[in-house]
């Protein structure tokens, strides 16, 4: 972990002073009817993945401003539903990937809707939306694009499009609407954070070592991509960082949980040295439902991998038989 980080013992009571924007709800709320009123209905085109076992769907819908996002809906060979259904949203510059890579999610008879991120998906894993939006000079990287303005930054169209898309999933013939779930490591568990504060009737919540969580703290402590964009940023731009931070206070999900109130199964690595376990903390300790964390003392950003893919395996079906 960075070398100023906190010691493990107060990580668990570590809650930042982080104020919301007075209009933060409001911002939300109109953002969000915006891209609804924009939205036209998805398309579920089934695709020859080459598995026997899960019959895969090429899906588009619309997302912040009507554009169209792309996503695969995963579910078990000839399901006839209702199915519960996890949403699943990536990490920082990767995309839905192919057709063929399925989760565990269908193989444990669930439906799963594995979201692209918008301009994403050419880092480590191919993606298919573009990101049609404009913006203001930036670093390289998406951390910084539109950061002088909330109604420009680049997330407030990421957290959208994760928005319309569990709606959107909630809706599908073969979901159980009151058993969605939403997932996903580092960028998608920042995102997963999101949809957990802007969508009232979750069933769950998993976020494995989230980003997107007390930028101050994390813009002063971590040395790494991603968050480092915004630190070579203001470094360029000194006379924009009072502007720049009223602008990540709308984003930051260590404020925006405070609203959540699905049950909600955390992960952290106290050695990550990309999203520090602090910032972690900083969101699971001010998440506004009940929740968990598991701890994983020797790793890095990678977390727990398999081994916590088992334990949201054997917490969701805990929540299902419940």
């Amino acid at each position: 972990m960075p070398l100023n980080e906190l010691p493990p013992e107060e990580l668990a009571s570590y809650t930042p002073h982080l104020v919301a924007p007075d209009d933060l709800d409001l911002f939300w709320a109109t953002t969000l009817d915006g891209a609804r009123a924009s939205a036209k209905p998805p398309a579920f085109d089934q695709v020859d993945c080459g598995l026997t076992l899960v019959d895969c769907f090429d899906v588009t819908f619309s997302g912040f401003g009507g554009d169209p996002v792309r996503a695969w809906f995963h579910v078990p060979a000839a399901a006839s539903g209702p199915l519960p259904v996890v949403v699943r949203f990536i990490g920082y510059g990767g995309g839905r990937g192919l057709p063929h890579e399925v989760s565990p999610w269908p193989l444990a008879g669930y439906a799963c809707l594995t979201v692209d991120t918008r301009g994403q998906g050419s880092a480590w894993s191919p993606g298919d939306t573009p990101d049609p939006v404009g913006a203001t000079p930036a670093h390289p990287g998406f951390m910084t694009k539109g950061i002088l303005d909330p109604y420009d930054y680049y997330y407030r169209r990421v957290f959208t499009d994760a928005v319309l898309a569990v709606e959107m999933a909630k809706r599908h013939p073969l979901a159980d609407p009151a058993r969605v779930a939403v997932t996903g490591g580092s960028q998608g568990g920042g995102i997963t954070l999101a949809v957990s504060s802007l969508v009232p009737d979750l069933w769950a919540v998993m976020p494995d070592v989230p980003f997107l969580c007390d930028f101050p703290r994390a813009t002063r402590i971590c040395e790494k991509d991603p968050y480092a964009e915004i630190i070579r940023y203001l470094s360029i731009h000194r006379d924009h960082v009072e502007q720049a931070f009223a602008t990540l206070a709308y984003f930051d999900t260590a404020t925006l949980v405070r609203r959540a109130t699905a049950p909600a199964l955390f992960s952290v690595a106290l050695k990550d040295q990309i999203c520090p376990p602090s910032t972690v903390y900083a969101a699971y300790n001010s998440y506004g439902g009940s929740k968990e964390i598991v701890e994983y003392p020797f790793n890095d950003h990678e977390g727990g991998q398999v081994f916590h893919q088992a334990a949201q395996l054997r917490w969701l079906a805990g929540r299902d038989q419940g």
